[in-house]
């Protein structure tokens, strides 16, 4: 799934000022803060994305706010700006249209920060990225992969993540759309071996850890071929990866129930990298969807589940993109059906109104953070 943060949130970086979210008091005003100690511990860092749930700057300012004091991560999701560097503006301009968010994320809220890089289609993994099938371009042209390689170059000098992912739901492009894939895996190659050349010359600059994604539903075969797929043409096609980020949807998957989801879901998968896993995308949603009665009630015990899959993995970090759930009737581009599935994901409505998964969330928050 890509989020719908290239149509709105950029908006929002260049219109709000990084004074005007320290005006709001650090982020404090959001509402309860997460219980009181616990003696259970964790591993993964805990958080969500700018994703507003309408196209209005004060909520969307509003809901990080609000999301910032039960977090200790934030993500940014997004794809390429190919219309962009197609046109020329230079990729440094554009990295810093997000300075004004992350520098929030970093100085006042004190969150890691992770940035995904999604060069395809991340509603249509057999397809390119619609802005570049609409330039008549390609991933597949020697030029375009190399405005690729100089965007995520600046995403690295210029925001300077933690963790930097060059490639999304690697595993369902290659099943969905195999061409797409010869193109995406050794662009991003491509990439990985630009970045590391770069911060051998340059020692001071930090240096992230790259990334790229997998899709768990896909890889257990409850999405496209059955039966369990396995991690080794990705391990052999991103060898650059220094942990690998999983993209979960369970109830798309066709589990009735949080508890049907099995504890070695994602460790499973992390012994087969060998490498750190951490939860980049997912969730379960709270209204019915498909064959799935999901409730509110049912996404709280999902969460709680969730964490037993997290811990068995020992993850490093869980994100929901969605704090709240997206009101997808009030954007004034009707997003695709294709998005309803992922409208509902929020711990809060839409209204950001708290669900109770949010105060599940809030009691995992509280454990001791171990990493």
């Amino acid at each position: 799934m890509r989020p719908l943060s290239r149509a709105f949130l950029a908006v929002f970086l260049t219109t709000c000022a990084f004074t005007a979210f320290g005006a709001a008091g650090c982020g404090k005003s959001g509402g309860s803060t997460a219980p009181g100690p616990s003696p259970v511990t964790r591993t993964w860092r805990m958080g969500f994305s700018g994703i507003p749930p309408v196209p209005d700057q004060t909520v969307a300012v509003n809901a990080i706010f609000q999301w910032a004091t039960r977090a200790d991560a934030a993500i940014a999701h997004e794809g390429v700006p190919w219309d962009s560097l197609l046109a020329g503006v230079p990729p440094d301009t554009l990295a810093r249209r997000y300075l004004d968010l992350m520098h929030y994320y970093r100085l006042v809220a004190h969150h890691e920060i992770v940035f995904e890089v999604d060069p395809t289609d991340g509603l249509s993994r057999a397809d390119e990225d619609p802005k570049l099938v609409a330039a008549g371009r390609s991933i597949s042209e020697p030029a375009v992969r190399a405005l690729y390689v100089r965007w995520v170059t600046a995403v690295d000098t210029i925001i300077h993540p933690e963790y930097l992912g060059l490639a999304s739901e690697v595993n369902l492009v290659r099943a969905a759309g195999p061409s797409v894939y010869a193109s995406l895996a050794p662009m991003a190659r491509q990439a990985a071996d630009s970045l590391r050349a770069l911060h051998a010359r340059r020692p001071d600059l930090p240096e992230p850890e790259l990334y790229a994604t997998i899709q768990v539903e896909t890889v257990w075969g409850r999405l496209g071929p059955p039966g369990w797929q396995g991690v080794a043409s990705e391990l052999a096609d991103f060898p650059f990866a220094d942990a690998w980020g999983l993209s979960s949807y369970p109830y798309l998957g066709g589990f009735a129930e949080p508890e049907d989801i099995p504890l070695d879901y994602y460790s499973r998968i992390r012994d087969g990298v060998g490498k750190p896993v951490m939860v980049i995308e997912g969730g379960w949603a709270s209204v019915p969807y498909g064959g799935n009665n999901a409730t509110p009630a049912q996404q709280a015990r999902y969460v709680r589940h969730h964490a037993r899959l997290l811990d068995q993995a020992a993850a490093i970090a869980v994100f929901d993109l969605t704090y709240a759930d997206l009101a997808l009737s009030t954007w004034p581009s009707p997003p695709t059906g294709s998005l309803v599935p992922f409208a509902h994901l929020g711990v809060v409505d839409s209204a950001l109104t708290a669900k109770p998964a949010q105060g599940t969330w809030d009691s995992l928050f509280a454990r001791t953070r171990v990493n």
